[in-house]
């Protein structure tokens, strides 16, 4: 555990280094930007599809830093990479800053998964070996903006049980949370998941 806290802190140093290093973007350039991603993000970054993430009230830097992922290739999604192909880093930080203003709209979790959810999200796992996922997070899920961790509260589930479990297998990089979710069974990640719907 006393490790895992350690890769933790200097993680968090490191990508507190890389996002003060991001540029400054205009939400209102990136409003008119980022019309195309209404079809799949929805109106202000809140999707309806539980399977899309919203973006509203996303930290900026961490938008920016995926929009460079998909464009580079190293995060995989075919759509994401057309959609980012084409995006200068100018566009990138206009779309980010514009999608960090919006307000998320409000989910809720499934009463049946509310309380292991919340259990493991404020807790951890002392047993297993998973931290608290508030220690990066925040209390609300509203992430850490300076740091690149990104907002998960109010998330859509289905969205965030899929990237828990691609970070689990591998399909999608960040040494964390592969540590993180390495350790965590199918029933947790459904649990925190349903939970951090609600989460705000």
């Amino acid at each position: 555990m006393k490790r895992a806290f350690l890769v933790l802190l200097a993680s968090g140093w490191l990508a507190s280094a890389q996002a003060s290093a991001v540029g400054q973007g205009d939400a209102k350039a990136g409003e008119t930007k980022a019309a195309p991603c209404a079809a799949c993000h929805g109106p202000a970054g809140n999707s309806f599809n539980p399977l899309w993430p919203k973006l509203a009230g996303q930290g900026a830097p961490y938008t920016v830093k995926q929009l460079q992922k998909f464009k580079s290739g190293e995060r995989m999604n075919p759509i994401m990479a057309a959609q980012a192909a084409n995006l200068s880093e100018q566009d990138m930080l206009d779309i980010a800053a514009y999608y960090a203003q919006q307000k998320p709209s409000l989910g809720a979790a499934l009463p049946e998964l509310a309380a292991q959810g919340e259990k493991l999200y404020r807790g951890g796992n002392a047993e297993s070996g998973v931290p608290a996922c508030l220690g990066c997070h925040g209390p609300r899920g509203e992430g850490v903006a300076a740091s690149a961790y990104p907002r998960i509260g109010g998330q859509q589930p289905g969205y965030t049980e899929a990237q828990l479990r691609a970070y689990r297998d591998g399909s999608r990089k960040a040494p964390m949370m592969s540590i993180i979710t390495a350790k965590m069974t199918d029933e947790e990640i459904r649990a925190v998941s349903s939970y951090l719907a609600g989460l705000h």
